[in-house]
């Protein structure tokens, strides 16, 4: 009887034990897979300061596959500071094809047309029209766009605010909205807003701002943001009615 009691309670004791060890392994495998995660995070954050840095380095072409038509170039990037930036008016140099780095935001800018009109004054909220390319640096290869014959009568079109040099804006129509699922404009196409004036092209002699970005996931789309990659743009903005 005393042996069976025994036995009992040693029985009990393995399965306690068997239980807590069961524990302590999923207890484990979550902790090292939150770590993973943070890891992992961390590669791709580095993988992306990578592909920016070899992107400034060399450049793009992208050809038609077809035609071999060039439907991007990029030249190697010659970055200035804001220091150099501010004290050209706010101009990059297109003949050495500058770009100025944003540091607050880790965007490059490149200002090819600061365009007619003016500047969207404090607490003014405006139509703004745009025609894009979207270039996926680590996929080296052109995402999105609006600015080809099947999309030449759809511009994009967003909201925008500047709130004591706040910009804010969300999409009403097109391309960016439809594809990502999602109203808000990213910091990325916000940024140029502080240097650039909005203007309508109403004479031959008008042309609308241009500028070409390298935008870091942080101030990129959602999709850009979740998988962590940096997109390159060259946008118009027009100011609509």
């Amino acid at each position: 009887m005393a042996i069976s009691e025994d036995f009992s309670k040693f029985a009990t004791n393995m399965r306690t034990n068997r239980l807590f060890l069961l524990l302590l392994s999923i207890v484990i495998c979550v902790s090292f897979s939150s770590c993973n995660e943070e890891e992992t995070y961390g590669e791709k954050k580095k993988r992306e300061r990578n592909t920016i840095s070899n992107f400034i380095k060399s450049g793009t072409c992208v050809l038609e596959e077809v035609t071999g038509d060039t439907l991007l170039y990029v030249a190697p990037i010659k970055v200035i500071s804001e220091d150099v930036f501010s004290a050209q008016d706010s101009l990059t140099n297109l003949a050495e094809n500058e770009y100025v780095l944003l540091a607050k935001t880790g965007i490059y800018m490149q200002i090819m047309r600061k365009g007619c009109g003016e500047k969207l004054m404090n607490g003014e909220t405006a139509t703004v029209h745009n025609r894009f390319i979207e270039f996926n640096i680590a996929g080296d290869s052109i995402q999105l766009r609006n600015d080809n014959m099947s999309s030449i009568a759809v511009p994009e079109k967003m909201s925008c605010t500047n709130t004591y040099g706040n910009y804010t804006g969300s999409f009403i129509s097109g391309q960016m909205k439809k594809y990502y699922a999602a109203a808000s404009v990213p910091e990325g196409w916000l940024v140029p807003l502080q240097y650039i004036n909005l203007g309508r092209n109403s004479s031959e002699t008008d042309e609308i701002a241009k500028v070409r970005l390298i935008v870091p996931h942080t101030s990129g789309q959602g999709d850009a943001q979740s998988s962590v990659y940096a997109c390159f743009y060259e946008i118009t903005y027009r100011r609509g009615r």
